[in-house]
């Protein structure tokens, strides 16, 4: 009889290990539990530790609650101003709700990858090339926005979306260094226009302290020829005042100026009938005869030559053939 209780107890003892081992279960931390008691939901997830299923009858699945980072495949797309782009991304998510996880999606992780794809597409292909390259963190936010809507009620949260690279074509790449290389030589004209402008106001300040004092140019010119002179070179250059250059370029336009007197003599040859008398001083006792053409003008009488008078000797004296009328007494 003691026999058979021991046996008995023994089997018992052993079926119950045999229980306790088919029905225990252990969650880690970064994990929840989710039962399922003859295919129905069975309450809440169950927690991190140790925990005891019915063998047979409850299935309990482990859903991992750490931040899974997905990669999403590049997608090549056009842009809203027709450039051909390659973009890829990455999702980081998290699950929040493990049974909602299990539930209402077959595959959570193929849903938010499929779900990151479609959106990516869609958000550059309404933005514009350059909010692409430069505007990124406002499309991250709106990427975020448009995988989290859906993925709210399958027990997912997106944490982050970040655009990782933009591929562009060679063509455009090339065009995009051409406008940048012509942005940046515009903004070098403006800057050395503005030096110019700068210095141009030092100079004419400059000027017009020097022109107070002309001791104060002389002392320049001498400072130019030491900052000359300090290089050890053979060549010694004198600069010249701006003034000197003037002052010969003026000289010769005088020199070639005509006379006062050549427009008087040119109106005196230019009238008919009129002797050309040239504009002289008179010398002592000598006159100068100019060779003149007769003139129908003039009518011809004999030869009378009358004494030069004191004031008359620059009268030329008449040439053969004309006559000359007598000089009238005053009064």
């Amino acid at each position: 009889m003691v026999e058979e209780l021991l046996a008995a107890g023994a089997a018992a003892g052993c079926a119950g290990v045999v229980y306790l081992a088919a029905a225990a279960r252990v969650v880690k931390q970064y994990e929840r539990g989710v039962v399922f008691r003859l295919g129905r939901l069975l309450g809440d997830a169950r927690s991190p530790g140790f925990t005891l299923v019915v063998p047979f009858v409850d299935r309990m699945h482990k859903v991992n609650m750490q931040i899974v980072t997905l990669p999403v495949p590049a997608q090549e797309g056009i842009t809203r101003d027709n450039v051909t782009v390659r973009v890829d991304a990455v999702v980081y998510f998290r699950v929040v709700d493990a049974a909602s996880a299990l539930v209402k999606v077959e595959d959570y992780k193929f849903a938010v990858s499929q779900m990151a794809q479609t959106s990516l597409r869609s958000i550059f292909g309404k933005s514009d090339l350059d909010d692409l390259l430069s505007n990124r963190e406002q499309l991250n936010q709106g990427l975020e926005l448009m995988i989290d809507s859906p993925a709210v009620g399958w027990g997912v949260q997106i944490d982050r979306v970040e655009i990782k690279d933009v591929s562009l074509p060679d063509t455009m790449k090339r065009s995009m260094a051409r406008q940048a290389e012509a942005d940046r030589e515009r903004r070098a004209r403006i800057i050395n226009a503005d030096a110019e402008l700068q210095a141009s106001k030092k100079l004419a300040e400059a000027a017009q302290a020097m022109s107070e004092q002309p001791a104060a140019l002389q002392l320049r010119l001498l400072q130019t020829v030491v900052a000359v002179a300090a290089e050890k070179n053979s060549t010694l250059v004198l600069p010249f005042p701006v003034e000197l250059l003037r002052f010969l370029e003026r000289a010769p336009a005088q020199d070639h100026a005509p006379a006062p007197n050549a427009t008087k003599i040119a109106d005196r040859a230019a009238a008919p009938g009129v002797a050309e008398i040239p504009d002289r001083p008179p010398s002592s006792g000598v006159t100068q005869t100019p060779h003149l053409a007769p003139s129908p003008a003039v009518p011809q009488t004999p030869a009378s030559a009358p004494a030069p008078t004191p004031g008359a000797a620059d009268l030329p004296a008449p040439a053969p053939g004309v006559a000359r009328a007598p000089d009238r007494p005053a009064g």
